[in-house]
C-alpha cells in the first residue's frame, strides 16, 4: 500500500491549523506524559500506524518502560497507570467511540474526579486532535516511515 497523496506539500493553511492546534494541546496542564498516552491509546483504537509509532518514539524519549507502553492496549487489565492516567483513558476510549457507542456517563465520574474542568477541556481537545490526525492519515494510506524525519 501507498500514500494516496503528500498531505505535507497540500492546503497547507489546514496544515499549519492543525500543527498548532497539536503544539497548543502538548503544552496543557495535563502534562506531556499523559497528552501522549492519550494520543497513542486513540491511535491505537483507530488503527492509525503513522500515529502509534510517533507516539510510541515520544513516549521512549521520555524514558518510559516499553512494557508500560506495549500494555497500554490492555490498560485496564496493566498494573502499569495511575488513576489519574485510567481515567483519562477510560475518557479518550469513550469519546473516541462515539457516536457508535457512548460510554461517556461511565467514565465522567471518575474523570471529574482527576481533573479540573481545564483539564477536561485540554483532554478534550487533545483527543479532537489525534483522531483527526487518524483519520487523516488512514483515509490518505499515509505509511509510517521506516526512517523517521530527524528529530522525530
Amino acid at each position: 500500500m501507498s500514500a494516496r497523496l503528500n498531505l505535507f506539500t497540500l492546503a497547507p493553511a489546514n496544515l499549519k491549523a492543525m500543527v498548532n492546534l497539536s503544539m497548543t494541546n502538548r503544552q496543557s496542564s495535563i502534562g506531556e506524559r499523559l497528552f501522549e498516552l492519550v494520543q497513542l491509546r486513540v491511535s491505537q483504537v483507530n488503527g492509525c500506524g503513522v500515529c502509534i509509532d510517533m507516539h510510541w518514539r515520544d513516549l521512549i524519549k521520555q524514558g518510559l518502560d516499553p512494557r508500560h507502553l506495549n500494555s497500554l492496549a490492555a490498560w485496564r487489565e496493566s498494573p502499569f497507570f495511575s488513576e489519574r492516567e485510567r481515567a483519562a483513558l477510560a475518557w479518550a476510549d469513550a469519546v473516541n467511540a462515539l457516536p457508535h457507542r457512548d460510554d461517556t456517563d461511565a467514565a465522567w465520574p471518575a474523570l471529574r474526579e482527576h481533573f479540573s474542568e481545564n483539564e477536561i477541556a485540554e483532554l478534550g481537545y487533545t483527543i479532537a486532535a489525534i483522531r483527526g490526525w487518524n483519520v487523516i492519515n488512514l483515509s490518505l494510506r499515509n505509511q509510517i516511515p521506516v526512517h523517521p524525519a530527524p528529530g522525530m
